[in-house]
């Protein structure tokens, strides 16, 4: 648990990223990674930049780091999205199985909001649940652009069972 006025991160090294399986087997995606642990401090206000460093090859990486109202501002309002692209989704998915099972006259077409409601369940089903799950993974401390020698690297959220803390200022 971190304590009140820091986040804490891992900057994580990807070791390897695999993809196997193809045409017959069905594709997995496997990817290892070390990891080092890391309490940031928030500013009072805004947002400022930070350096950590890998501890596997020793990269310096700039991660911005956002207060603390506006993280959970931010957190509150990706979840309010996503409860609301669920509410959509199950409103546009009734309005389109009334429609579309509808037998209708010759020469009638169905009614124009039909395929609006199939662009909104499509849309919905996927961002919903993205937008939900990000905003209670979100923590305010996000990865500025690497250059290129660099990109090997994610900065994310941890989660309990850590193993070691190192404190940045």
């Amino acid at each position: 648990m971190s304590t009140p006025g820091t986040a804490e991160v891992a900057v994580r090294h990807i070791l390897s990223d695999k993809v196997t399986g193809g045409v017959i087997r069905p594709k997995t995606r496997t990817i290892t990674w070390t990891d080092a642990h890391y309490m940031v401090k928030r500013p009072p206000s805004g947002k400022h930049t930070v350096e950590l460093t890998c501890t596997e090859c020793s990269a310096s990486l700039l991660a911005e780091v956002r207060d603390r109202s506006t993280t959970r501002t931010l957190a509150a309002v990706m979840r309010v999205i996503g409860i609301v692209c669920a509410v959509v989704f199950f409103a546009a998915l009734a309005y389109a199985i009334h429609e579309g099972g509808k037998t209708l006259p010759e020469g009638q077409s169905l009614p124009v909001l039909f395929p609006i409601s199939v662009v909104a369940i499509v849309v919905t089903f996927v961002a919903g649940p993205t937008f939900y799950v990000h905003g209670r993974n979100y923590n305010g401390v996000s990865m500025l652009d690497a250059p290129k020698p660099r990109r090997g690297h994610a900065i994310r959220p941890v989660r309990a069972g850590r193993t070691r803390v190192r404190t940045r200022r």
